[in-house]
């Protein structure tokens, strides 16, 4: 595999855990409060967690003689992310 294939990959996968994180938090609004973490709540942490070696990765692979080719990606996921952390805090605060 070569260096911007990995580079689309890892957009990819940055791009999609950033919106499962965003949907399992917006799934909490389906749902009651509960007095225990459940299995969204992990799968929120997992898709933090893993987002941050696929950032490095893409990062390290991106082409930045073209520098917003390889910011489009971070852009949707940075908004996914806000959206994410946004709707948790509200989710945990007032709701």
């Amino acid at each position: 595999m070569s260096g911007q294939q990995i580079n689309r990959v890892s957009g990819r996968v940055v791009i999609v855990l950033s919106f499962t994180a965003l949907v399992a938090v917006l799934s909490g609004y389906t749902q009651p409060p509960q007095a225990d973490e459940g299995a969204v709540a992990h799968i929120f942490q997992l898709s933090i967690v893993a987002l941050v070696p696929m950032i490095l990765l893409f990062l390290a692979t991106a082409d930045w003689r073209q520098p917003w080719r390889s910011a489009r990606p971070l852009a949707f996921s940075a908004a996914a992310l806000v959206l994410a952390f946004g709707a948790l805090y509200y989710l945990e605060h007032y709701r």
